[in-house]
């Protein structure tokens, strides 16, 4: 059994392995059931597949780093007309200026 599923585009850019399954699909139910009997949290990387992630209601804790410089441009991390209400779980403020922000989602 794999320990962790990872969603790719191209097919070519990452190898499955024993702790490894490649899937080439996002399937919110597959990722639903996999969450349930998972004894560890599940981490989202990469802005698209986040948004699938998120329009599925797949993600209950947001983990975000915002830093003292923006930057126009780039790929937006939540759906189209998504709408979130957040509880503040952490909050971190670093030497860089950088603010660590942890947030649980409320219903």
């Amino acid at each position: 059994m794999s320990d962790r599923g990872v969603f790719v585009r191209q097919w070519g850019a990452y190898e499955a392995t024993t702790r490894t399954r490649i899937e080439r699909d996002f399937d919110p139910e597959a990722v639903r059931r996999l969450k349930a009997s998972s004894e560890r949290d599940l981490t989202v990387g990469g802005a698209a597949l986040a948004a699938h992630a998120i329009a599925a209601g797949l993600v209950d804790e947001y983990h975000l780093f915002v830093g003292p410089a923006v930057l126009g441009g780039g790929k937006p991390f939540l759906p189209d007309g998504a709408r979130l209400r957040f509880e503040l779980l952490d909050e971190r403020r670093l030497t860089s200026g950088v603010v660590y922000l942890r947030y649980h989602t409320q219903p």
